[in-house]
């Protein structure tokens, strides 16, 4: 069984919640989300995405994803939550709130192979103890297309699939090194990046399901020819089969996620996150070279 932890603030809309926090303070927040507690919480960023992978256990005899909610509220601020789950009808049982302390010290005793977070702190001590997680920006500010039941999941390559070797070349040597190099390593498997186990354990999970047509996985890249081959025989050698494939080199990646409706976008650049935010739901995977403040 595959397992995800998702924070309160990844899964609902708290903007408005947060803004009270900030403008009046802990003890404002608390009284705000008891007069409240009724009043279920708007979708958040990662509600589609959690409700579909849900919704997957249909179609198994044996439960294939569990949800875990995590939050940095209180069990008394998070009831509201737990309200607001039960209001949606999402099968979430079981929860932890930490009241202010970092969440990612409990991802590894619930064995969480993803971990989903509008916390920047927590999400890049979560990639650095080898957990795939993503920070996740605020809902998109179009009406998106609704695939039900389809589950739709797109993924960057370097620093998301694969490891940040060949974008440090071209950080530090250029394109044209860049190029050269992953021509002349074409045949040799890249290393694993932060999400490798992730696609490797979800790319089974879609192999087991009677419709392999309820998940629907992308590739959306930065690279094109002749930087193509090595992801492909990569991903041949995992054994690991991705529906769509984007070599874009350099185009905007916001223009064909747009088209595509991912329920979720993982990309290692701050930009391209900013970019598809507005289209699709997206999170920043602060992993590599491009990030290196962030992770250090």
């Amino acid at each position: 069984m595959l397992i995800i932890a998702v924070t309160s603030r990844a899964l609902f809309d708290f903007t408005e919640e947060n803004s009270v926090f900030e403008r009046d303070g802990l003890d404002a927040y608390q009284t705000y989300q008891r007069k409240h507690e009724n009043q279920p919480l708007k979708k958040g960023t990662c509600f589609s995405l959690v409700d579909k992978l849900l919704q997957l256990n249909r179609h198994s005899d044996t439960p294939l994803i569990e949800i875990i909610l995590c939050s940095r509220n209180s069990a008394d601020t998070g009831l509201r939550v737990f309200n607001s789950i039960a209001h949606y009808e999402l099968p979430i049982t079981r929860a932890f709130f930490t009241d202010g302390q970092p969440v990612h010290r409990y991802l590894q005793a619930y064995h969480v192979a993803l971990f989903l977070s509008a916390n920047e702190e927590d999400v890049a001590a979560a990639v650095n103890g080898g957990i795939a997680a993503a920070t996740m920006l605020s809902p998109p500010t179009v009406s998106i297309p609704d695939h039900q039941p389809q589950l739709r999941i797109a993924f960057d390559a370097d620093c998301v699939l694969f490891s940040d070797a060949p974008e440090r070349i071209h950080q530090e040597q250029g394109l044209e090194a860049f190029i050269q190099s992953e021509r002349i390593n074409a045949h040799i498997s890249l290393d694993d990046g932060p999400f490798t186990s992730f696609l490797r354990a979800f790319g089974e999970i879609q192999q087991s399901l009677p419709d392999r047509q309820l998940i629907r996985t992308a590739l959306v890249t930065a690279r094109s020819a002749p930087a193509h081959e090595r992801v492909i025989r990569t991903l041949r050698h995992w054994n690991v089969v991705i529906d769509e494939s984007f070599f874009l080199g350099g185009y905007d990646k916001s223009h064909i996620l747009s088209i595509y409706q991912p329920d979720i976008f993982f990309d290692d650049l701050r930009e391209n996150c900013r970019r598809s935010a507005h289209a699709v739901p997206t999170g920043h995977v602060p992993y590599g070279v491009t990030n290196q403040v962030v992770c250090e």
